[in-house]
C-alpha cells in the first residue's frame, strides 16, 4: 500500500455542520475504495490565491492515507463531481 494526502479546499460559504459533511464524504470515499486513513489536518479558513467561483477565502483539510493504486484515481472521479469542493489534490507521498 502507497501514501497519499488528499488536499481539500471546502467553500468557505458553508457552515460548520456541511463543512464536516463535506470532509466527512471525502473520507468515506477513502475507506470504500479501501484506503486507511492516517491522519486528517484542518487548516482553517485561508486567503485563495485566486479568485474561484466568485470565493476569495475556503477551508483548507488535508487527508493523509494509505491505499492501493487503484483509489486515487477513483478517489479524483469523485470529488470532480462533489458540490462545495472548490479544489482538490491527491498526490503520492514519498514512503
Amino acid at each position: 500500500m502507497n501514501k497519499y494526502e488528499l488536499a481539500l479546499v471546502v467553500s468557505a460559504k458553508l457552515e460548520d455542520e456541511e463543512r464536516d459533511a463535506v470532509v466527512e464524504k471525502a473520507k468515506g470515499f477513502i475507506t470504500r475504495y479501501n484506503g486507511v486513513i492516517t491522519e486528517v489536518e484542518e487548516w482553517g479558513k485561508k486567503r485563495l490565491a485566486y479568485e474561484i467561483q466568485k470565493m476569495h477565502e475556503g477551508f483548507y483539510y488535508f487527508i493523509h492515507f494509505e491505499a492501493d493504486t487503484t483509489c486515487p484515481n477513483e478517489l479524483e472521479r469523485e470529488m470532480r463531481i462533489m458540490d462545495n469542493v472548490l479544489r482538490y489534490l491527491v498526490v503520492r507521498k514519498e514512503a
